[in-house]
């Protein structure tokens, strides 16, 4: 799998404490494997968000993304759910 990173998922990505990093790494793995992993508790969102998913990195944060094709993703996103507003 693509992943493509967004300039603002970057800029976020930067400013999270190390430990969140470190679960990102994992997670993406498990993403990129099977980004429907029960673990990512992937779904997908509403309102103005419509056409985005997200999963979990931790109970706290998130990864906004979605799909190119079967193999190409977007991550525009991550944070808290501060991100959805």
């Amino acid at each position: 799998m693509i992943i493509y990173y967004y300039a603002r998922f970057r800029r976020q990505y930067k400013k999270l404490p190390k430990e969140i990093k470190h679960r990102v790494a994992v997670r993406e793995a498990i993403f990129k494997i099977n980004p429907f992993d029960s673990r990512l508790e992937t779904h997908k969102l509403h309102g103005e968000s419509v056409g985005l998913l997200a999963f979990s990195i931790t109970n706290k944060y998130r990864v906004v993304f979605d799909f190119l094709n079967k193999n190409i993703t977007r991550f525009y996103e991550i944070g808290t759910h501060d991100i959805y507003d």
